[in-house]
């Protein structure tokens, strides 16, 4: 075989950080500048309280334009996150 081989390893669909700004409900309003039209569904995520826990807060949701996203609140950070589901 010639060439170079490429064997690294590369993690896909990453959460990235956005800013989310909430309505009077608590559910998400906008996400970094984007306004969330629907929230479809929310759940909460507690798991591997034994080792690094995982506390989340959990929203299934389109944006303005039709694109289906997750966010995300680390509920022991804080921070937000976004990806595709």
């Amino acid at each position: 075989m010639s060439g170079k081989t490429n064997d690294r390893i590369r993690a896909l669909n990453v959460p990235q950080r956005v800013k989310v700004e909430l309505d009077a409900e608590g559910l998400p309003k906008t996400a970094g500048e984007i306004t969330v039209e629907a929230v479809l569904e929310t759940w909460r995520i507690d798991d591997e309280w034994w080792r690094q826990p995982i506390s989340r807060r959990c929203f299934d949701g389109v944006l303005e334009g039709g694109r289906h996203v997750v966010l995300f609140e680390d509920l022991t950070t804080g921070e937000w996150w976004i990806q595709k589901p």
